[in-house]
């Protein structure tokens, strides 16, 4: 099903916040021509693949004006087309102009089993899919941005249990055991060569990643960086004068396809990919098919979505203040909010100040939700000057936030009103809770996968006609990205209630995947924020649930304390201590049902195939 925008002869009827792309799109077209293509895919992603990226990656937002986080965009002569998810259309149809059409589904690309669908379709109607050597936007893009010059920074030993050659001989031997005999293995997302080498950049906004790629041999290490990137004492770190099986051989960014091109030359090489993040230009050097081993993801990214011991004790410990952060915006709004001073964008400020004063912060882990009444219903609203909303006691109030510590990623959503919540308000955040209870004290056998819970996040809301249209959880890494997909539920998405023109509601928190007698798991919650006591309807909840809530309120008592206490924050200790005070049991003998969170997995190096 599509959906264009009306265009009108008059252009005040447009929205505001519409982006002119006329002359992008004649220019692109121009270059199109003398190529003889007949149509130009943009995807909304960069060379690796990312989720996030650099603004000098966002060729999408550059030509079409739309600004979200997933879409595609196809051009021809004639028309230009844009398709993204259900969670960006209303984002979409505000932000593109009439030169675009907004189709509403989802076209999938650029990964390789997308490509080959693709190419297989084009193909019946004499058409082919083909890569060029050039990026025809960025010929467009006059002013595109440059590369930060910042140089690149190894972690501190303090938060790292393997070294990189631990690291190192820990994915070789992967590679030994693997009956497919591979003699390379190619790194292509960023994060891959961060994790293994214990490196960080500023490349990429939220995430501490630098453009990369690693080709990893039995005996030979290279990586392919901008070289003015690294100083004299991260080359010797990285033994790049010598030329062992632990040397790391250093070469250009833009080397990387001709030395793959090179090696595949090779007699008896056979080089594994992981096919989510390995973008076509690459794919297509590894010929003859007998020299290309696939998965799903690489062993680096199978073995980074374990975390070891140290891992473990260190994300625990950056909950623990970045919990103070959250504890921090949420007295303040409470007692702000009543004045009529403050808006989603203060709010949105507000805790990202409050965590930057935190020890180890390294700023925000992903732009913050900060979304009042209506603007809540829109699941990945991010306030700005032309939506933003002052915050009032008559509305729900929803923030998605999370930051970067040297130590550990945190992503927590909290849901409050400050006035008198409707009764379906009340309601619908009640079930949403009992989806976070169900899910955070089930008991499950090793070996079960994620989707397998789905539904105890949803019930709940079924049972009274509701859901949500997005997964229910994904993984979280430690100074990495806020999104491991390694430990999805179903999808990387939050999951919520979300009543359209109205408000939304989502409860999400960090977990940990911890033994459980004999051979079963269960979960650890070591995100520390109460949830909003006005909004809980106990009558609904279980006996078995309420036991959980209090359970989890006597934990933040004992967890947080002290650390407020050592803070000197006073106030924020007596609201921490009224907001989780216990609740009474109601012997409801309602059913543990379920609904909407967002549940991060961190899955455990002794039970890593949880997921």
């Amino acid at each position: 099903a599509g959906v264009s925008c009306v265009c009108f002869s008059v252009s005040q009827y447009l929205p505001s916040t519409a982006v002119n792309t006329t002359l992008q799109l004649k220019e692109l077209r121009e270059r199109m021509r003398p190529l003889n293509i007949s149509a130009y895919i943009i995807p909304g992603t960069d060379a690796h693949l990312s989720e996030y990226i650099a603004p000098r990656d966002a060729r999408l937002a550059f030509m079409t004006g739309f600004t979200g986080s997933s879409g595609t965009a196809v051009v021809t002569q004639t028309k230009a087309a844009l398709w993204t998810d259900s969670r960006y259309w209303v984002q979409a149809e505000r932000q593109m102009d009439c030169n675009w059409e907004l189709v509403c589904n989802h076209l999938q690309f650029p990964p390789l089993e997308t490509h080959g669908d693709y190419s297989l379709i084009l193909e019946s109607s004499n058409r082919t899919l083909r890569s060029i050597p050039v990026n025809l936007v960025d010929q467009v893009w006059k002013d595109r941005p440059s590369i930060a010059a910042d140089s690149l920074t190894r972690l501190p030993d303090r938060v790292i249990q393997r070294s990189w050659q631990v690291k190192v001989e820990q994915i070789r031997s992967e590679m030994r055991v693997s009956p497919y005999e591979p003699t390379a293995l190619l790194l292509s997302a960023l994060d891959e060569t961060a994790w293994l080498f214990n490196l960080r950049g500023n490349d990429i906004p939220y995430n501490p990643f630098f453009y990369s790629y690693t080709l990893l041999t039995l005996d030979e290490i290279w990586l392919f960086v901008h070289m003015d990137r690294l100083t004299e004492e991260l080359k010797v770190y990285l033994n790049a004068s010598c030329t062992g099986p632990l040397c790391v051989r250093l070469r250009g960014y833009d080397s990387v396809l001709e030395h793959v091109k090179q090696y595949v030359s090779r007699p008896g090489v056979k080089v594994w990919i992981g096919t989510e993040y390995t973008n076509y230009a690459l794919y297509e050097l590894i010929t003859p098919q007998d020299k290309l081993m696939t998965s799903t993801y690489s062993p680096v990214l199978t073995t980074k979505a374990v975390k070891d011991e140290t891992e473990q004790r260190i994300l625990r410990d950056a909950h623990v203040r970045d919990a103070v952060a959250v504890i921090q915006l949420l007295m303040w709004l409470e007692k702000s909010v009543p004045s009529g001073a403050e808006t989603e964008l203060s709010a949105a400020d507000y805790v990202n100040k409050r965590r930057s004063e935190q020890k180890d912060s390294r700023g925000p882990s992903f732009e913050t939700i900060s979304a009042s009444g209506p603007n809540a219903a829109l699941a990945h609203y991010s306030p700005t000057n032309e939506t933003n909303r002052r915050l009032t006691v008559d509305e729900m109030y929803l923030v998605d936030s999370g930051g970067q510590y040297l130590d550990g990623t945190t992503d927590i959503t909290r849901t409050v009103h400050w006035g008198k919540p409707t009764a379906m308000q009340k309601e619908a955040y009640t079930r949403v809770l009992m989806g976070n209870i169900e899910i955070s004290r089930t008991i499950f056998p090793s070996g079960k996968r994620g989707v397998n819970m789905e539904m105890l996040g949803r019930r709940a809301l079924w049972e009274v006609g509701l859901d949500y249209g997005h997964g229910t959880g994904h993984g979280v890494g430690n100074y990495f990205g806020v999104h491991e997909c390694m430990s999805c539920f179903s999808s990387r998405r939050e999951p919520g209630y979300y009543k359209e023109n109205d408000f939304g509601i989502r409860i999400e928190d960090v977990v940990v995947t911890v033994p459980y007698g004999n051979n079963y798991l269960t979960f650890d919650t070591v995100s520390l924020v109460p949830y909003d006591r006005k909004l809980i309807d106990t009558s609904l909840l279980s006996s078995e649930q309420i036991q959980w809530l209090n359970q989890y309120y006597g934990k933040i008592r004992r967890l947080l304390g002290p650390e407020l206490d050592s803070q000197g924050l006073r106030e924020e200790r007596e609201w921490m201590l009224k907001h989780t005070e216990p609740f009474a049991q109601s012997g409801s003998s309602a059913a543990a049902s379920s609904s909407s969170l967002t549940f991060l997995l961190l899955i455990l190096s002794l039970f890593h195939n949880v997921v």
